[in-house]
């Protein structure tokens, strides 16, 4: 734990653009609430406290920010009514602050940790301000410079000037702050603005009235980009997509066209994995090493272990589990079921809360049914049983080991071992029917 530090993350911002009744730090990127993206890369540095800043009204953003503390910006007065409620958490704390955006998913541990340091080495600054220096900078609040390199202020676009408008290094949004001297800021900050609110950034202003300077540095623009609009969370989607895919690709993972592989945040896959085009992971998904994934498979909450085929136009549902050497072939789906090593369900077949032993054969068409309009039963189908194309297996259910069952059987009991089960009406030949119509 870093005793001297301590993380506020702003989410208490309503995200009217969005057009959504979802609040805008839960929308989505890689199947993850944006502000778990924020509180997850906090988490990387340890500090003393992480301190989340939500709406009133909003229980699930509550509910999304545990185990950290929350409080309630009861009035959206501004980021700087914010972080002030946020500091009642904090009164006796003088160590560093860190404020972050609950709306800036793609900031990395890398950039947190190194504006720390650098906030911790400096000359006792008031403030250590993360900028950047967008190609499109409308939007963002300008840094203005003293000649020394010191921030003078930070102007947001709406109270700027044509001259600071066109001030290429723009605010970041994410700050270290000496906090015994922020618990005093705080407390001088007005809403004399043409936003009228409480604004963050004038806290510098502030303090550089007191004789205390605040420095920049400088991040990736792409890291410190926010969402506002649904086409900003599609454009951070993309971004995130692109650093999954290169991180495999690095791993050892081959893709034959990565830009239509899509991955959750929390994807884990091992070296010399193959995916082939137009696949879709979920939430919840570790592939080992050697499987072969095929075009066109979705596979979410599953664990697939070491050399196994998936696809192509599979479907593996929460609660799968492969064992290794299993096959999954085209238009299979599995849903909360575990498959033995060695066995084989290649084509056009349903498997729901099922175990399936080793080496066990599933014929082409073989549908388990698993619901009775009220529960979900059990198949047990174990060591090399063979169940033949196109057979219906009616839950609960029991196959025994090396029990064949023929092709076109629906099997409403239990099968004993290294037996044949054949269930279906004897065919039937009328000579002559066909002419005679």
């Amino acid at each position: 734990m870093t005793k001297d530090l301590s993380i506020v993350i702003m989410a208490a911002g309503k995200g009217t653009r969005m057009r959504s009744s979802i609040p805008k730090v839960l929308h989505k990127i890689a199947h993850k609430p944006l502000l778990n993206h924020v509180i997850d890369t906090a988490e990387t540095l340890r500090p003393k406290h992480i301190i989340c800043v939500v709406g009133p009204d909003v229980p699930a953003v509550e509910e999304a920010a545990k185990p950290h503390t929350v409080v309630i910006q009861k009035e959206r007065l501004g980021t700087g009514h914010a972080l002030k409620t946020a500091l009642s958490e904090i009164k006796d704390f003088k160590g560093t602050v860190m404020v972050l955006s609950g709306d800036v998913p793609l900031i990395t541990a890398d950039m947190l940790g190194d504006l720390a340091a650098r906030h911790a080495q400096g000359d006792n600054p008031a403030a250590t301000i993360m900028a950047m220096m967008p190609d499109e900078p409308t939007g963002y609040g300008r840094i203005v410079l003293s000649d020394e390199g010191h921030v003078e202020c930070i102007v947001e676009e709406k109270d700027a000037s044509d001259a600071q408008k066109a001030i290429s290094l723009c605010n970041g949004g994410v700050y270290c702050f000496d906090g015994e001297g922020l618990h005093t800021w705080i407390e001088k900050l007005s809403n004399d603005n043409a936003q009228k609110e409480y604004l963050l950034p004038d806290l510098i202003a502030i303090a550089k009235e007191e004789g205390r300077v605040s420095v920049v540095v400088e991040g990736d623009d792409e890291s410190l980009l926010g969402v506002n609009t649904r086409d900003q969370l599609a454009e951070l989607e993309m971004i995130f997509q692109n650093r999954q895919r290169m991180k495999f690709l690095d791993a050892g993972v081959t893709m034959q066209d990565p830009a239509t592989v899509y991955f959750a945040a929390d994807t884990q896959i091992a070296a010399d994995v193959t995916i082939e085009p137009s696949v879709i992971f979920g939430e919840g998904v570790t592939v080992e090493e050697g499987c072969i994934v095929k075009g066109f498979s979705h596979i979410e909450g599953s664990y697939i272990c070491a050399n196994s085929k998936i696809g192509p136009f599979a479907r593996l549902r929460p609660g799968t589990n492969l064992s290794e050497n299993v096959e999954v072939g085209n238009f299979v789906e599995v849903n909360r079921s575990t498959i033995g090593k060695g066995t084989k369900a290649k084509h056009f077949t349903y498997l729901g809360d099922a175990v399936l032993h080793k080496d066990v054969n599933i014929g082409a068409g073989t549908i388990i049914c698993n619901y009775d309009g009220i529960n979900k039963h059990k198949t047990i189908i174990k060591d090399r049983a063979f169940i033949g194309s196109n057979s219906t297996l009616i839950a609960p259910l029991t196959v025994g080991e090396g029990a064949y069952i023929a092709a076109g059987s629906a099997v409403t009991e239990d099968v004993e071992k290294e037996s044949l089960v054949i269930a279906r009406t004897r065919g039937k030949l009328l000579s002559g029917w066909a002419k005679d119509r």
